[in-house]
């Protein structure tokens, strides 16, 4: 699933795909609970990312319901 995160300071997000987004909310959580300065994050693909717990604005999950395609209205 996708999720797409903001940091402050940074003038675009990151988007990586993870297979368990609530794991990643969750270890965000006690990071910023515990005062760790770094979260570390892997990817589908193994890469790892280290995100300072204190610059994260956002966190958005991506749904992962059907998309609507074309010009209807919903």
């Amino acid at each position: 699933m996708k999720v797409r995160i903001g940091l402050s300071m940074a003038p675009r997000e990151i988007e990586i795909e993870v297979e368990e987004p609530e794991a990643l909310v969750a270890a965000i959580d006690q990071a910023l609970q515990g005062g760790q300065p770094m979260v570390w994050v892997t990817d589908r693909q193994g890469r790892r990312h280290g995100l300072s717990v204190e610059k994260i604005a956002f966190i958005e999950i991506e749904s992962g319901g059907p998309k609507p395609v074309g010009f209807t209205a919903v």
